[in-house]
């Protein structure tokens, strides 16, 4: 088994080749240790069948004290506050969602550091790569919990997204105005080229949905941009760790040999860790600040 330390200095290699598609960071300021860190979103966040649950008892939101925010709040030594939820939107982000409070309610005038990866629930992302697979492949009984097909996201899906994004920006810097916002955008699921056997699909479909990706991934860029704050382009760092790659950072279809709590297409741990490494890289002091 590859150790952690090996695995980040692997990953680093990946990032550094990447840096030069990732935009410049807004801000150049250290996070000090023992700041306060609040990470919100959605299961790309939450990181669901990652080793352990960072919760107990185990609740539906489905956290891994591997997603990318513990292990940066691990590395960094800061106080952190996950409220990612599997199946979030914008709209459980900005709003309470049954038993659940609204994620922005957990920003005071304490936090320094918010991250948020959102926005594939609005659009009906992975239902799009759900549907697709489990349509034209068997579905393994272990897996048959996920309707097929899920139900396509509405016609306005990616105008409520921009402006959900937005909202979400506006809420981190009217709460939290000394904190940093960092929006982390999608790992890449699928490659260029379309989809593979472990990523089973048609063609056609395969282009659409990557089509929704980088879709997904520009309105991100450009909400984050418009709205002064950061973006880790985790599609990008991504680019040749998709789930049909040697060295995949995101998970596949499932098939009856796959373990116990696999989550079909979301990041593993070497994904998280990924966009745990580009966020530290991130968060580093630049030359003449501290």
């Amino acid at each position: 088994m590859v150790d952690l330390k090996s695995r980040f200095g692997c990953i680093l290699v990946c990032l550094s080749v990447a840096a030069c598609s990732t935009p410049r960071l807004t801000h150049v300021t250290a996070i000090a240790p023992a700041s306060v860190y609040v990470a919100m979103g959605s299961s790309y966040a939450a990181g669901p069948g990652i080793t352990t649950s960072a919760d107990q008892p185990k609740n539906r939101c489905a956290r891994s004290n591997d997603n990318y925010a513990h292990i940066l709040a691990r590395k960094l030594n800061l106080q952190l506050i996950d409220v990612s939820c599997s199946g979030a939107t914008t709209e459980h982000v900005l709003g309470p969602w049954k038993e659940l409070p609204s994620q922005i309610e957990a920003l005071t005038t304490d936090t320094r550091l918010v991250t948020v990866t959102i926005g594939g629930n609005d659009v009906g992302y992975f239902g799009m790569l759900w549907s697709a697979s489990c349509t034209s492949a068997p579905v393994p009984v272990a897996a048959r919990g996920f309707k097929c097909p899920i139900p396509p996201a509405g016609a306005d899906a990616w105008s409520k997204v921009d402006a959900g994004m937005r909202r979400i920006a506006a809420e981190v810097h009217r709460r939290s105005p000394a904190a940093r916002l960092v929006f982390v955008d999608n790992l890449s699921v699928l490659p260029a080229r379309g989809a593979c056997a472990n990523a089973s699909m048609s063609p056609d479909s395969a282009r659409a949905i990557t089509a929704v990706a980088q879709r997904l991934a520009r309105l991100t860029a450009r909400v984050a941009v418009e709205t002064k704050s950061d973006v880790i382009e985790a599609s990008a760092i991504s680019a040749h760790h998709d789930a049909c790659s040697r060295d995949p950072w995101m998970t596949g279809f499932p098939t009856d040999t796959s373990a116990p709590g696999f989550v079909p297409y979301h990041p593993n741990e070497n994904g998280m860790i990924a966009i745990a490494e580009a966020l530290m890289q991130h968060l580093a002091p630049r030359p003449g600040h501290s």
